[in-house]
């Protein structure tokens, strides 16, 4: 029986004012290329970098959540290749010192354990087109920090969730929008097969995945691939290896280089800068409520294990619902089920997210309590669901409507009558036995009473009418 053993390193593009080591703005997204460059980020003779605070920050906001051991000061290396989009043909990066060493991240019953987290920069994009290479160098430069994990990963759909987990928390820690699609977070993969039990196999690397589908399909292929060369009783080779989304396999692009490759020697413009343990403490007390701590406070209040889970690991949902939970008027689970399938229902079908929406807190609390308490029913609070995201009032558009639930047993016995009479051969149906019949007349009396009934009050009158037992 063959196993994966899958291990990743994750870049996240910082958010930041301005870049790693000079004053160039970083938010260039959308911007002409090459509009931000500067002789530092070029590399250029006398240009000297210094260390952007924001970004060191928010590297230790990282660290500190995951649990990772801190150094007492900041040292950076060259890391020396050649590449057409890295003009310095070095990258300042971090080596036998990086900002955090050691922690994990909760998956599931476990820890995925964190080998490192460093700091360094991006190189810029290259654009290949017929024949000849364009350069943007706005992105080089960029403050990037890079996670890599031990290879404790066996299968693709738990790098997926991996990297779920890990975009949420960098979000809820604010350090970071990690976005995929605009390249704020990119993936790199290292797998390889073994028989269960036996030594770690020969491991390639799938380099520049840029979706959390691409990593799952990636390493889907690549694990079958190994697999068979395994066991037609040959080697797997080491190499580096792209991923192309058409044809869903992978691809060599090169052999694979080693630590030595690399030539990591002190940054000698940038001396050693001291890592206080002041400041250390001012930013754990800082970090904001972790996502694995939310779940568990969720799971407290009654939410059910996976809409905790859920919840607590979608930073704009779980703000939300931590705005509508003090307001106590509607229980937690029911704030859960609304949030997670009718309002999250809605936003996928427009395709907006919640932010972009005047959908209050206290108006989805307000309108599920008055489901609740049973003033409204579910067909008339989702009916108003979509006023609510123009920012509309419940409680205002139930009273101007009268949308209130019918209450009056004598008043509904007089539309059950009405219903049997429209729909006779249903009526007959429901005596013989044919209880499925009964939803036609429900239906009847809900569409006469504008969905204000009580299904289950209807369903009662209408088998008392009909003497049914």
């Amino acid at each position: 029986m063959y196993e994966a053993v899958i291990g990743l390193e994750v870049h996240l593009h910082l958010k930041t004012r301005t870049k790693a080591f000079c004053g160039c703005g970083a938010d260039y997204f959308g911007a002409e290329p090459n509009a931000h460059a500067c002789p530092v980020c070029l590399g250029l003779p006398g240009a000297l970098p210094v260390p952007n605070r924001m970004a060191v920050e928010h590297g230790l906001r990282l660290a500190l959540a995951l649990g990772a051991e801190v150094p007492e000061k900041l040292v950076f290396h060259r890391k020396n290749y050649f590449y057409p989009d890295l003009p310095k043909n070095y990258q300042i990066s971090q080596y036998d010192l990086p900002l955090g060493r050691g922690g994990g991240l909760p998956l599931g019953e476990r820890r995925v354990r964190i080998k490192r987290l460093h700091l360094e920069e991006d190189a810029g994009k290259s654009l290949h087109l017929e024949g000849r290479t364009l350069l943007d160098l706005n992105r080089a430069g960029s403050p990037l920090l890079e996670l890599v994990t031990e290879p404790d990963l066996r299968t693709p759909e738990e790098a997926r969730l991996f990297l779920q987990r890990i975009q949420a928390l960098a979000q809820t820690l604010e350090i970071s929008d990690a976005s995929p699609e605009e390249g704020k977070l990119r993936a790199d993969v290292n797998v390889s097969v073994r028989r269960a039990g036996e030594p770690l196999g020969t491991k390639v690397e799938i380099k520049n995945l840029n979706s959390f589908k691409s990593v799952q399909r990636a390493l889907e292929y690549e694990i079958r691939r190994q697999t068979e060369i395994l066991r037609r009783g040959e080697r797997v080779k080491q190499a580096t290896l792209g991923f192309e989304e058409g044809s869903g396999k992978t691809y060599p692009m090169r052999t694979k280089e080693e630590e030595a490759d690399y030539r990591y020697f002190p940054e000698p413009d940038l001396p050693p800068v001291p890592i206080p343990r002041a400041w250390i403490e001012e930013v754990r007390k800082s970090l904001p409520e972790l996502p694995w701590d939310k779940e568990a406070r969720y799971r407290a209040l009654g939410i059910r294990e996976k809409d905790a889970e859920v919840l607590a690991y979608a930073p704009a949902l779980s703000r939300f619902l931590d705005e509508a939970l003090p307001l106590g008027l509607a229980s937690p689970q029911a704030l859960a089920n609304w949030l997670l399938a009718d309002v999250m229902g809605l936003l996928n079908e427009r395709g907006l997210p919640l932010e972009a929406t005047r959908l209050s807190p206290k108006a989805l609390a307000r309108l599920v309590a008055l489901f609740e308490r049973g003033e409204i029913t579910s067909r008339v609070a989702k009916e108003l669901l979509p006023e609510l995201l123009e920012g509309q009032d419940p409680e205002a558009l139930v009273r101007e409507r009268g949308l209130r639930v019918v209450a009056d047993e004598g008043a509904l016995k007089a539309v059950v009558a009405e219903a049997l009479a429209a729909l006779p051969e249903a009526a007959e149906s429901v005596r013989q036995g044919k209880l499925k019949a009964l939803d036609a007349l429900v239906g009847q009396v809900m569409r006469k009473t504008q969905g204000q009934a009580k299904p289950e009050v209807v369903r009662r009158l209408l088998l008392e009418a009909l003497g049914v037992g």
